[in-house]
């Protein structure tokens, strides 16, 4: 399948299809507007509102030690309450800003429930940009007034805009579901291009569904598909302390996803489909990225095969490797050593895009102008096993090039 779906890493359903400029599913609004946080004066306040009362929701968030205001004043909402509105602003992360900072999440969060005609503790807040500044709530209020008037059913083009912070583009997809009681509706915004490794990245997504699902199966969902999408990426190792991840259900189709159902299962696939594709989009992404890798490690324990595919995405050589196509598959060899330091040596085996490289710890020969020439394709594989067998697990990650360098260090200047 062209267009959203462009990956060969994601297993798109046959039930699933996508729904191109359609807008959002029935029951929601969203839009976007510029309130001088970015100095160029681009989109950097979005709103988006559920306006079904019979909404549920489930979320996730960033499991940093240094939580941002706005995750701080949403999380306690999210476990409690249906969240029905989102606001989001970029250009500032309104994180390490103190009680200040808390204090001007929380008067978003009142100027968005007014806006969107919801319950305070129905609104989450989230922020992303540079952390350590304080947040000009004055000019947010006044954005979300003019916000409330262009909330539209097609508004998510300007509200992913407006979450963007280094992003080249926007992430976001309209995809209509095929479910046994019969079609509903899938959309999704996301940002996120650099501070990124699982748990999360500086990300945010934002998906919405006219479906009926109860509280309990949309956290159940969301829960299963974030393992296997925003938990598996890195672009440079960072966690940051602004991610957040939020499902969104109107219920405006009244079809039911119920627990433990055919439907059930149709749904967890298109969602998983959907997320995993938003993912790899944002480690295709990463700031200054040439291409993507995915490492698969197996072997005969979690917790080697865990560390050996985050040694491997996180390592600057492997990832600079990456980065201009060379199959120097000692790199792969010295971070997999450096994370294992009691490792057999001998258990070992590399392959790069399908090409044995190594095989029980000793090189074996291989066409290196026929490697180089697979890895010169956007998205290589790298497949590594360790003793023992029983446990697998995959890794999305950045390559590392100049213009990584270039916008970190002027990232404030």
């Amino acid at each position: 399948m062209s267009g959203f779906f462009s990956s060969r890493w994601v297993e798109v359903p046959g039930h699933v299809s996508e729904a191109p400029d359609a807008g959002l599913p029935p029951g929601f609004r969203a839009g976007g507007v510029a309130c001088g946080i970015k100095p160029s004066g681009a989109l950097d306040l979005g709103l988006l509102v559920c306006d079904s009362e019979a909404c549920t929701s489930a979320a996730r968030f960033t499991r940093s030690g240094v939580l941002a205001a706005p995750v701080l004043v949403t999380k306690e909402h999210a476990r409690l309450n249906a969240l029905r509105a989102v606001v989001v602003n970029s250009g500032n992360a309104n994180a390490a800003t103190g009680q200040q900072g808390i204090d001007e999440a929380a008067r978003m969060q009142g100027a968005a429930a007014l806006a969107g005609r919801v319950g305070e503790d129905q609104v989450a807040v989230a922020s992303t940009g540079v952390i350590g500044v304080q947040l000009p709530g004055d000019d947010i209020i006044k954005g979300l007034h003019r916000c409330r008037e262009q909330l539209r059913a097609d508004g998510d083009a300007e509200f992913a805009t407006a979450i963007m912070t280094t992003d080249k583009g926007t992430k976001r997809a309209s995809l209509s579901v095929e479910l046994p009681g019969g079609t509903v509706r899938l959309t999704g915004q996301a940002k996120g291009a650099g501070m990124m490794q699982p748990n999360f990245a500086t990300m945010l997504c934002f998906v919405q569904t006219d479906a009926v699902l109860s509280a309990e199966t949309a956290d159940l969902l969301l829960g299963v598909c974030v393992k296997r999408s925003f938990d598996r990426i890195s672009v440079d190792g960072q966690l940051s302390t602004n991610d957040t991840v939020i499902l969104m259900c109107s219920g405006e189709s009244g079809v039911a996803v119920a627990p433990e159902s055919d439907a059930e299962r149709a749904f967890g696939e298109a969602l998983d489909a959907l997320l995993r594709q938003l993912a790899i989009m944002i480690v295709a992404d990463g700031e200054g990225s040439k291409r993507i890798g995915r490492v698969i490690v197996y072997g005969g324990a979690e917790g080697p095969v865990r560390t050996t595919a985050y040694a491997v995405a996180n390592s600057p050589l492997v990832k600079t490797a990456l980065h201009g196509g060379d199959p120097n598959w000692g790199r792969i060899a010295q971070a997999i050593g450096g994370a294992l330091l009691d490792a057999d040596p001998l258990a070992l085996d590399i392959a790069i895009e399908g090409v044995q490289v190594c095989v029980a710890g000793t090189a074996v020969d291989f066409d290196r102008s026929d490697l180089e020439a697979r890895m010169a394709r956007e998205e290589v594989e790298f497949v590594i096993g360790l003793a023992g067998s029983g446990w697998e697990t995959e890794v999305l990650f950045a390559d590392l090039g100049h213009e990584y360098v270039t916008i970190n260090a002027e990232y404030t200047t």
